[in-house]
This record gives structure tokens, C-alpha cells and sequence, in this order.
């Protein structure tokens, strides 16, 4: 059933049936609903404000591809889960590609790439405070009172998420470089 504070059936449906005010309605109704849970979801505000508004205009072109009016808020989320995994794929592709150039042969490209993807994964497992903590503090750099702030925890807080984000992340590359199949140590072709 749909969220009457967000939109009444009634609503939806003459959304549904694309009647231009009825839409316009329901999509303002969702924003603050759709902002609020990408802010949680996303690794940074701008890429929340984004998927907010991608999944806003999904909403208003497709509503009447709605099956049924009690799935509005799920189908809502879903959209905006999607797009914030969709943005923080891309993120890490953009890290991949920065390094690009740095390689010095075809064997130091193919480790670095593996590490890439490694990190990628252990971030990834991360709990969902702990990833958005270590994104947007060490990949994105942003300082460390932005981040609590946006998160809406405490300093300290922020400060041990972060910690036990970077302990998990180094445990789980020592596990797997170790592991049979993992990178090979760079330091055994010297010795």
C-alpha cells in the first residue's frame, strides 16, 4: 500500500493513467522520500543528488509502466539503489583508469590491475557505514568533519568506522594475496 503521506492510490493510478498533474504530484511527493534514501545509500552527496534525480525522471517517464500502486515506493528505491551502485562502479573504474599510464611493462599491468580489482572487492564487502565512510574520506578526499557531517555521526565515530574499514580491507588483500591464485609478491622476483 502506498505511503499516504507520500501519494494516495487514487493518485497513482490517475498518474498511472498519465494525467500530467496527478504525475507531477506523485514525483514531487517522492523527491524528498527518494534524496533521503540515496543520501544513505550513495558514497557522496552529489552522486545522492544524482541518483535522486535519475530515479525522479525514471518516475515520471515510466509511471504507467507501474503494475501496481502499493510498488511505488519499492520500484522508487530500487531505481535509486541501482543508480548508487551504478555510480560507485563508475568511481572505481575512474581510479582504474587513472593509474593506466604508470605501468612500466605488460606483467606490471596485469598485477596492478589485479590489486584494482581486489581492492574494488574488499571495499565492496564492506559494511554499508564503513564503505561510505573509507569512499568518501580516502578515495573521494574529502576531510574527515564532511564526512561525519554528511553521515550524521560523531567525529569519533567517523574515526573508528574508518579505522575498522581500513583494518577490514587489509585483512581481507593479506588474505588474498597469500591465498593460492592471488597476486604474486612483487618482492619474489628479486630474491
Amino acid at each position: 500500500m502506498a505511503d499516504p503521506g507520500w501519494a494516495s492510490t487514487r493518485l497513482i493510478e490517475a498518474a498511472q493513467a498519465g494525467d500530467r498533474e496527478s504525475i507531477t504530484a506523485v514525483v514531487h511527493g517522492a523527491h524528498s522520500h527518494v534524496r533521503r534514501f540515496a543520501e544513505h545509500l550513495c558514497a557522496s552527496p552529489q552522486d545522492a543528488e544524482d541518483a535522486a534525480q535519475e530515479a525522479l525522471i525514471i518516475l515520471y517517464r515510466k509511471i504507467g509502466s507501474l503494475r501496481a500502486t502499493g510498488a511505488l515506493a519499492s520500484w522508487m528505491f530500487r531505481i535509486v539503489r541501482n543508480e548508487c551502485l551504478r555510480r560507485a562502479r563508475l568511481l572505481v573504474d575512474r581510479y582504474d583508469e587513472v593509474g593506466t599510464g604508470l605501468a612500466t611493462s605488460a606483467e606490471d599491468e596485469v598485477i596492478r590491475r589485479l590489486e584494482a580489482a581486489l581492492v574494488a572487492q574488499a571495499i565492496r564487502e564492506l559494511p554499508d557505514v564503513q564503505r561510505r565512510v573509507l569512499i568518501m574520506r580516502d578515495v573521494l578526499g574529502y576531510p574527515g568533519r564532511r564526512v561525519a557531517e554528511t553521515l550524521g555521526l560523531s567525529n569519533a565515530a567517523m574515526k573508528s568506522q574508518l579505522h575498522r574499514a581500513r583494518s577490514r580491507v587489509r585483512l581481507s588483500l593479506d588474505g588474498k594475496t597469500d591465498a593460492p591464485g592471488g597476486p604474486p609478491d612483487r618482492g619474489a622476483a628479486s630474491a
